[in-house]
């Protein structure tokens, strides 16, 4: 299968994948992330401008809805409270808003899936005030993250000596440091410390470890190790919204908390991802198959070279230096064990594209965190210590997302 086929059927399945669940969601705002998610997918945004996509259309959608409920305190954005306007018509109005102006590509698509929902409500003024509160939060998130551009010039400038030949495909999301945080004081403020010394043990084993489980042909790794690793070649945001859906789902929960909890994890994972561009571009670390295959200039003699050594997946166009996977399940994680410290504990669920729609489960989000880095040394494109430097940046992602939003002071 060619690579344009491959791609057609990853989003035909991840598509049809989102659709099934919305079936079984609770609430509009639920089922909204449903559909901005498919949309994204169709778009064929990658994982970072996708993450920049609902974390502003989440944010829309929140602040939409808390001005209706009031359930939690304004944010001190220019929106009036609208007790007795429509949430539904609210929630859609905030996504069409956003998502409209966010993803022109889908215009069709946004303007169907919005013009069924509100045929789905009655005509009233409450229809009319939630629409319009819906068009104002959309249009207050959009004037906030004007200067959040992604359309800023490339300028990556590789690495070589004149006259001699490098790969000539440039990185990817170079200019994303550049971007402006949500949560964080700067791109830098959580940047983890250097990788391990070259020369040192600790490089040593994590190098052996991933040359032995990561590599396409290793005869270390378990068929189950395997199947982790495939689930977890999917980058894109829905694989990681299925798991807090599985939140988002428990019954009883209110239509305000869950578009809470959504902002908080969108914000998150885009602050996760402007964080670890940040540092993979300051640090320019090599992939474990450039390494791999240079075993034998590394001033380490516990690293032997293997010439035709290659990954068990592609390696991704950018730096390796933390985990980008890690630093978004870290931060995501964060926020779901904050949400249901005071609940009980749902099991965490979802489904991935790049396995044919296969499911894996989780009873804890420590475990949920660890398997995902687990996945992507068994994938041969992070090391060990890549993997917990991700993992530690997410979690003070997570932490500010959480002093945000789900434990504001009193």
């Amino acid at each position: 299968m060619n690579h344009a086929k491959q791609q057609q059927r990853v989003f035909r399945v991840t598509i049809a994948l989102l659709l099934v669940g919305s079936i079984a969601q609770a609430d509009v705002v639920t089922d909204w992330n449903v559909k901005a998610n498919a949309i994204i997918v169709e778009a064929k945004l990658g994982p970072p401008p996708g993450w920049r996509v609902l974390a502003i259309v989440d944010t829309a959608v929140y602040e939409a809805v808390n001005a209706i409920t009031g359930r939690y305190p304004a944010s001190g954005l220019p929106l009036e409270a609208a007790p007795g306007a429509s949430v539904e018509a609210a929630v859609a109005s905030a996504n069409h808003g956003t998502l409209a102006k966010l993803v022109p590509s889908q215009q069709a698509a946004i303007d169907s899936a919005y013009q069924a929902a509100l045929a789905m409500i009655a005509d009233s003024p409450a229809k009319s005030e939630g629409m319009a509160v819906g068009e104002k939060a959309a249009g207050a998130i959009l004037a906030w993250r004007a200067d959040d551009s992604i359309s800023m010039e490339e300028t990556y400038r590789p690495y070589t000596i004149a006259g001699v030949y490098v790969p000539t495909i440039i990185p990817v999301i170079s200019q994303w440091p550049q971007r402006k945080p949500w949560l964080m004081t700067s791109p830098s403020q959580f940047r983890a410390g250097p990788p391990p010394v070259l020369s040192s043990a600790a490089w040593a084993q994590d190098y052996n470890e991933i040359k032995e489980v990561g590599g396409k042909n290793s005869t270390r790794r378990t068929a189950e190790q395997t199947a982790m690793a495939l689930f977890w070649q999917a980058t894109l945001p829905p694989i990681y919204q299925g798991v807090v859906h599985s939140v988002a789902d428990v019954s009883g929960r209110e239509v305000t908390q869950n578009a809470r909890l959504f902002v908080a994890v969108a914000q998150a994972a885009d602050d996760a991802l402007i964080a670890v561009f940040e540092a993979k571009y300051h640090y320019h670390f090599w992939r474990p198959i450039t390494a791999i295959r240079n075993g034998d200039i590394d001033d380490n003699d516990a690293t032997e070279r293997e010439p035709s050594w290659t990954p068990l997946i592609d390696t991704p166009m950018h730096p390796e230096y933390p985990c980008a996977h890690c630093i978004v399940s870290g931060a995501i994680g964060t926020v779901l064990q904050a949400e249901i410290d005071a609940g009980p504990m749902p099991t965490l669920t979802t489904t991935s594209s790049a396995a044919n729609g296969a499911a894996r489960s989780w009873t804890t989000t420590d475990d949920f965190m660890q398997e995902v880095a687990l996945a992507r040394i068994y994938d041969g494109v992070h090391y060990r210590f890549s993997a917990d430097a991700g993992i530690a940046m997410g979690k003070q992602i997570g932490e500010l997302a959480v002093a945000k939003y789900l434990r504001p002071p009193k």
